[in-house]
């Protein structure tokens, strides 16, 4: 497990017999720790590629098979996982497996059913809006001649009634509705499409007339049955297939489970190469795993397979390795991008900087324990969210996925943590100074009075984040022997340092050579930062001086967005209190504490989603551009090793065995 590094990689090659291929890829499966790579053109020199088999073709088609079953039956606990020696065992018991026929018949029937079923309604929806014709259906449908529901509005119907004319229609109004027209049109039937096109307009609905030869009625009453036939059929046909699940599901999904892992393990052939009974594959490993698999490698072959390191300039996959704590903030680091397997993982500095930013600037303990609860929430899966309205449903759907709404929950709960312990100290309680209303407690530094304070100690986490960033970016830039840029690092260091003490010297008035020394300190790093940035990037590094200056003041927007909430809660609650205390005649009064409770929830609440949004997108992007730019390149190449997420079956070799993470 490393910080700040991602897991150091091995490309490594294995060669052996062709009959212990079989129980090798197994092994690496079942380990989970290669990525094999297609063979580089040296080795295919000596070997060929390997060729589409016959086995293949008898497992690609084995798995659509039960991918097909597993879908069609309705899914059941299963309580034992299964085991399997090996392919032909899988197969064996796949050929076992004959409830094919009766499951499709039963899904094909369903399928029909459901389809007849939503016919039948749309026809009773419309038959029950036409109370008003009495006689038999048939007499508005013939060879010639065609007949549509209408609904809509009066004002739309009139403008389509007043064109009517152009189609020859005849039409039937009915309904008490003033604001409503249900209406029957009947057309020639080589004047519908002309129909249709008039009916373009907004607001109107046109429907074909159910066909029938009884009464609007008889046919809603004979619909109406057919209904409670179709459901009733409908439960028997589940009730067989749940009688089949619980008999098969448990062998349908396990079959499928290791077509599944044979077939991944299936694709890796064509990476492989072979000769007449030899085999060989490259792969990339964790250095710290390469032990352990030569041990079980050894044991699995019976000796008769060799593996050795190969040497290669190629850039490895990135395999993240933080510890469990800072694992759930590599969410954010590959939302920006994944690093490079040669470049610093940075999740361990946002899983630390982050809170912080985030507590700062929402400050304030009564949102702290209001946006805790709602990240508890999230993370057990949204208990009684059918309660909501549905936009703030969808609002939430749109935002991004169930999983990655609870790593956000579970990345802000530390966030959380620092808000309410700032907001207890500042006697922040949505706004409102309840320590100090009830037990006196003046804290000895408020974000309104001490604006000043909060921007110079934002100013300085600016330097701090811009000169941690640089001094990362010359450490890399050191060990990949790229010394000149290393130079331009520390050269940004010293200009960041320099500009700022000479920068607070000037708002202080203290530039003087005489009675302050230290300005020719600030002057000494300004012109030597400068002057590295010149040596090691041209005129290019002059250009980035501006944005040095930049980044550091961005920081100050931490104490912004926190004065900014602050306000917003404390007008809020002032607007309220005027309400409360606003008097008037006996209703009148009732109706201000209303408003004022009204105005206090809504603008509370809407100060509360402002405290995720802004303090948790300001806070990464102080992150992400201002300390990343300085040393972060990203696009790296994820690790994808050979391995499948196993839920019915156990792995074939040692069900001990480790997995990488």
């Amino acid at each position: 497990m490393g910080i700040l590094r991602p897991a150091k990689m091995e490309k490594i090659g294995i060669a052996g017999l062709q009959s212990d291929r079989e129980a090798i890829l197994t092994l690496l499966h079942d380990l989970g720790i290669a990525q094999i790579e297609p063979l580089s053109a040296d080795a295919l020199h000596y070997l060929a590629p390997e060729r589409p088999s016959e086995q293949q073709r008898r497992i690609g088609e084995a798995l659509l098979r039960f991918r097909g079953l597993k879908s069609a039956l309705p899914e059941v606990r299963v309580p034992q996982r299964r085991r399997f020696r090996n392919l032909e065992e899988v197969l064996a018991l796949a050929a076992s497996v004959t409830i094919d026929d009766e499951v499709a018949r039963l899904r094909r029937e369903e399928d029909r059913l459901m389809t007849e079923r939503k016919a039948a309604e749309d026809d009773l929806e419309i038959l029950r809006k036409i109370p008003f014709y009495t006689d038999r259906l048939s007499y508005l449908t013939s060879a010639s001649v065609v007949s549509f529901f209408v609904e809509g509005p009066v004002e739309a119907w009139d403008g389509l009634r007043a064109r009517l004319g152009e189609t020859d229609a005849q039409y039937l109004v009915g309904g008490a509705d003033p604001k409503l027209v249900r209406a029957i049109v009947t057309v020639r039937a080589n004047a519908a499409e002309a129909l249709n096109r008039l009916v373009q307009g907004p607001g109107l609905k046109l429907v074909a007339l159910p066909r029938g030869s009884e009464t609007p009625e008889r046919e809603a009453a004979q619909r109406e049955e057919r209904v409670k036939a179709i459901d009733a059929r409908l439960s028997e046909i589940h009730a067989r297939l749940g009688e089949i699940a619980r008999e098969q599901f448990a062998t349908v999904a396990a079959v499928e489970e290791a077509l599944t892992i044979e077939n991944r393990k299936a694709e890796v052939y064509a990476k492989l190469g072979v000769g007449r009974e030899s085999f060989a594959l490259e792969a990339w490993v964790p250095q710290r795993d390469r032990a352990h698999l030569a041990r079980d490698l050894e044991r699995v072959s019976g000796g008769r397979a060799v593996l050795t390191t190969i040497p290669t300039r190629d850039p490895p996959p990135t395999l993240m390795d933080n510890p469990r704590g800072v694992r759930g903030f590599e969410f954010f680091v590959r939302f920006y991008s994944l690093p490079q397997a040669g470049e610093w993982d940075p999740t361990i500095v946002f899983a630390i900087i982050f809170p912080i930013f985030f507590g700062l600037m929402l400050g304030d303990w009564g949102y702290g324990v209001a946006i805790l609860l709602i990240c508890l929430w999230m993370i057990r899966g949204f208990p009684g969210a059918r309660y909501l309205p549905k936009f703030g449903r969808n609002f939430v759907k749109m935002i991004m996925g169930p999983n990655a709404m609870r790593q956000l929950a579970w990345a802000l709960l530390p966030g959380c943590g620092v808000a309410i312990g700032l907001g207890l100290y500042w006697d922040e309680f949505f706004g409102y100074p309840l320590f100090h209303n009830l037990f006196g407690y003046t804290p000895a530094i408020t974000p309104l009075v001490n604006v000043g304070l909060l921007l110079l100690i934002a100013g300085y986490i600016g330097l701090g984040m811009i000169t941690l960033g640089f001094l990362f970016g010359a450490l890399h830039e050191h060990f990949i022997g790229h010394d000149r840029g290393a130079l331009g690092k520390v050269g940004g260091i010293l200009f960041a340092w320099g500009i700022a003490f000479f920068g607070l010297a000037v708002i202080r008035h203290q530039i003087n050579f005489s009675t302050n020394p230290l300005v020719y300190l600030y002057l000494g790093l300004l012109v030597g930062g400068i002057a590295l940035l010149f040596v090691a990037e041209g005129p290019m590094g002059l250009m980035g001086i501006m944005e040095i200056v930049s980044h550091i003041l961005s920081y100050t927007r931490l104490i912004g967005i926190l004065l900014a909430s602050v306000i917003l809660a404390v007008i809020f609650n002032v607007i309220a209190a005027g309400l409360f205390h606003r008097t008037g005649s006996l209703l009148a009064t009732p109706l201000f504490i209303l408003l004022g409770l009204i105005v206090l929830l809504v603008g509370q609440s809407f100060n509360t989603i402002l405290g995720v949004f802004e303090p948790g997108i300001q806070g990464a992007r102080l992150i992400f551009v201002e300390h990343f730019s300085k040393y972060y390149h990203g696009n790296g190449r994820g690790f994808n090793p050979l391995r499948s997420n196993r839920q019915y079956t156990d792995p074939t070799d040692d069900p001990s065995a480790p997995v990488a993470p």
